[in-house]
Parts: C-alpha cells; sequence; structure tokens
C-alpha cells in the first residue's frame, strides 16, 4: 500500500513538470496567464495550477512589475503559503514551486517550478519561460519550497 502511495505522488509531481515543459517558449507578458501567448511567473505557475485543478484558488489583483517592494510585504510568499504545501527542510524535488528573494532584504517576488534538484521552469523578463538550471546563484535566493496539494 505505502508503494502505491509513494508512486502516485511521484507521478502527480512528473505530471506537474510536464505540464511546466509545456508552457516553454510562452513569451513575457506582466500579468498573464496564457500558455503560448504570455505569462510572467505568477502567471506560469498559475497557469500549472489551473491545468491541474480547473481553476484558480482565488483572484489575483493587478500588481505592478516591483511587486509588492514599496510596502514591504510578503505577497509571494503568503499565497504560496495559503494554496501550496510548504515543503523546507528537504532537498529540491521535481514538481516543487520555488519562490525566489532576488536581493537581500526585498520581498520574494520571483517564482518558478524545479524540474529536479538541477533544474527548474519560470518566466523571465525578456527571456518568456525558459527551463534553467538550478546554479547555486540561482539556489541562494530560494525563499521558499513548496508543492502542490
Amino acid at each position: 500500500m505505502m508503494a502505491a502511495r509513494i508512486i502516485g505522488k511521484n507521478c502527480a509531481m512528473h505530471d506537474v513538470v510536464a505540464e511546466a515543459r509545456r508552457w516553454i517558449g510562452t513569451p513575457y507578458r506582466h500579468q498573464a496567464s496564457v500558455r503560448g501567448v504570455g505569462c510572467d511567473c505568477l502567471g506560469f505557475v498559475r497557469g500549472v495550477w489551473r491545468a491541474r485543478y480547473g481553476s484558480e484558488p482565488e483572484d489575483v489583483p493587478a500588481y505592478t512589475p516591483d511587486w509588492s517592494e514599496p510596502e514591504g510585504l510578503e505577497r509571494m510568499l503568503e499565497g504560496a503559503g495559503r494554496h501550496l504545501i510548504p515543503a523546507p527542510n528537504r532537498p529540491v524535488q521535481a514538481g516543487d514551486v520555488l519562490v525566489f528573494r532576488m536581493r537581500a532584504r526585498s520581498v520574494a517576488k520571483h517564482i518558478g517550478i524545479a524540474t529536479g534538484p538541477d533544474g527548474f521552469i519560470h518566466a523571465y523578463s525578456g527571456k518568456g519561460v525558459v527551463a534553467s538550471p538550478l546554479s547555486s546563484a540561482w539556489a541562494a535566493h530560494i525563499a521558499g519550497v513548496f508543492r502542490f496539494p
């Protein structure tokens, strides 16, 4: 019985990565979330969520490219905590949602999906949705690790 649970969990995470890969090449568009048309990093993760669950868990209000830096609020981490399962204190695994703090003492405002311990997919300004290595430089900016429910 336990083996079936582990296999099921691995299949679910494989499905997350497979859906994330379908978004590669989508152009970067601030606040958008349409595969093949345009998205930003949050829109990309929202799109993968919709592919899994059919609809989004909450409406996302309009936001500026500086996200919540002026107010100093951790909106992205808080949103991830409301709808995803925290997965701290373990190695990054395929299907994990990674939230990044791009500068020390700044709010977390970038997000992507791990393809395994060494890579992730994200929407990057000027590049669109791309697969990137999870280099030590990127890993140093991880502010939170979550998984889909």
